[in-house]
């Protein structure tokens, strides 16, 4: 995992405008209590600029580096073998993780594994697609050198979430100097091909199967007609 890339990019001034953005779109989308848990996998060393740290007592960072903010509880693993106990976190937080990680798939597995049923995950990703990002990576030197991830797109990164049962709740493209949000769909546009970056929020759904099984007893039909003979007998006695 290499994300030099990233904090490198945080340097430029495109890339403070994208860190501000991220800033104040984390702060509108964490919308839990107090007493339920948050886990960050992957830290930024700037996690009490958008969170309240004291507040949230029950916020940990994992990072397998020891990155991120030291106000609050750490825990030094690997993304894709989290030393967590089955659905016990209620929302879960991917800055800019899934491209620097070589075990996603695995780590997305893990993510859907320590979610709570109804948990909600937020992933912010760079935008493939972005001139401004392909053009760091090509023409700074120091930046490509930092390089050791992998482009992913939108819609792959949902395909994955569908597989592992995950609907989504909205997306967001970070552009130059704003970000939009789309509730509960996603469709290509010139918007998105100029996004820096984007997020994806989602919910962890957990579907139960009621099997069907044959009632005990006798059948529907022969019920009725011995209720139907009963009463004919019962008339005639009449």
């Amino acid at each position: 995992m290499k994300r030099e890339f990233l904090f490198s990019c945080y340097q430029t001034p495109r890339g403070k405008l994208l860190q501000a953005m991220e800033i104040e779109y984390l702060q509108k989308a964490i919308d839990l209590s107090y007493k339920q848990t948050l886990l960050q996998i992957g830290g930024l060393n700037f996690e009490n600029e958008f969170l309240d740290c004291d507040l949230f007592q029950r916020f940990t960072i994992l990072d397998n580096a020891g990155l991120g903010t030291n106000i609050t509880a750490k825990i030094q693993a690997k993304a894709f073998s989290l030393p967590i106990q089955t659905e016990t976190i209620d929302m879960i937080i991917l800055p800019h993780l899934l491209e620097f990680d070589a075990h996603r798939f695995q780590t997305m597995r893990e993510v859907e594994r320590v979610l709570k049923p109804e948990g909600q995950l937020i992933i912010l990703n760079f935008n493939p697609w972005s001139f401004w990002l392909r053009s760091q990576y090509l023409l700074d030197k120091r930046l490509a050198e930092s390089w050791r991830g992998y482009f992913i797109s939108r819609s792959r990164l949902l395909d994955w979430l569908k597989l592992l049962n995950f609907e989504l709740k909205m997306t967001v493209e970070f552009e130059i100097d704003s970000f939009k949000t789309t509730r509960g769909s996603f469709s290509l546009n010139k918007n998105t091909l100029l996004a820096t970056a984007y997020a994806i929020k989602a919910i962890k759904r957990r579907y139960t199967i009621i099997p069907l099984t044959q009632t005990r007893g006798a059948p529907i039909g022969l019920n009725m007609a011995s209720s139907l003979k009963s009463t004919q007998q019962a008339n005639r006695n009449d």
